[in-house]
């Protein structure tokens, strides 16, 4: 086989490999839609898949201002403002002074809003391990190197 013409097969080949890998990484992006869809419902019915987003970051990082809760999740401010206020209704976070300025606000969650995050995010985890649950160790750790390299390699 020529030189030139093994560059082309393997030129083809690799864009037939990096097709497939785009069509398995929509697959999971969609996947991963759908699964923040259902455990965004899980966590309250009545409210937009954002509201879960917020709830998800308070648990995670704690009491913040409406303005860092907003920055942190990608939202404007007065969409979370809305959202905060909606979710203050059904008693998921609340409001107090801040320590440091009193003039300021700290959003956190209630314990109601608490359980409601743990029990949508255990809902996630269930359905997101049952699709590797017959992995081995060394199936899921080759999986993770690898998502972790995708993850981090600059575009």
């Amino acid at each position: 086989m020529s030189t030139s013409y093994q560059d082309a097969f393997d030129v083809r080949q690799r864009r037939q490999a990096e097709l497939a890998l785009g069509v398995e990484i929509n697959a999971l992006l969609s996947a991963a839609r759908a699964l923040t869809e259902r455990t965004a419902a899980a966590f309250h019915p009545g409210l937009r898949p954002a509201a879960f987003h917020l709830a998800r970051w308070l648990y995670a990082y704690g009491p913040a201002s409406p303005s860092t809760l907003a920055e942190a999740v990608g939202m404007d401010r007065s969409s979370t403002s809305s959202l905060v206020g909606r979710m203050k209704t059904l008693g998921l976070v609340e409001s107090s002074s801040d320590p440091v300025d009193r003039r300021a606000v700290t959003i956190s969650l209630t314990t109601a809003g608490v359980a409601r995050v743990v029990e949508a995010t255990d809902l996630r985890g269930t359905a997101f391990f049952a699709r590797t649950k017959d992995w081995s160790v060394d199936e899921l750790q080759v999986f993770t190197h690898l998502l972790h390299t995708f993850n981090t390699t600059p575009e």
